[in-house]
């Protein structure tokens, strides 16, 4: 039998929990080293070193609990190299992967604020759902292996 989780009682805080961790695994499972930063602090959310440790990357992650649209604020901002949104479904969370010039590019500004963007989550972006491969992995580079 399956668990029901409480779903009233989810906090906003614990939805971007979710999807942070949910990120960090998918990350590893791509051999990874994630280091998830301290939770509600300005800048990023997960720096990732390869395992030899030559490269290094640093990731924002929106987590919305359902398709929509994921408030950016500035993108002047904007401080990480990617972007993961992990949109929360009741069997299996998936994500979009972005650089931040993809972000940049699909940004839209807020009517109330011209300082301040948006990034609506639509089927136009369907090429960037689960498309690791924007990251690439995190072991030693093979030949004729991608990223």
């Amino acid at each position: 039998m399956r668990t029901k989780y409480p779903s009233k009682s989810v906090t906003t805080q614990t939805i971007g929990n979710i999807g942070l961790y949910y990120a960090c695994y998918i990350l590893s499972l791509f051999g990874w080293n994630v280091l998830p930063t301290s939770r509600n602090t300005k800048g990023i959310d997960i720096l990732l070193y390869s395992q030899d440790a030559t490269r290094s990357l640093t990731i924002q992650v929106k987590t919305l609990s359902k398709k929509g649209t994921v408030l950016l604020g500035n993108i002047n901002d904007m401080m990480a190299q990617y972007y993961i949104i992990v949109v929360r479904n009741p069997v299996k969370p998936y994500c979009y992967i972005f650089t931040q010039e993809n972000i940049r590019h699909f940004a839209v500004p807020q009517k109330k604020d011209n300082n301040k963007y948006s990034f609506p989550i639509n089927n136009e972006l369907d090429c960037y759902l689960e498309n690791w491969k924007i990251i690439g992995n995190g072991v030693k580079r093979l030949k004729n292996e991608f990223t």
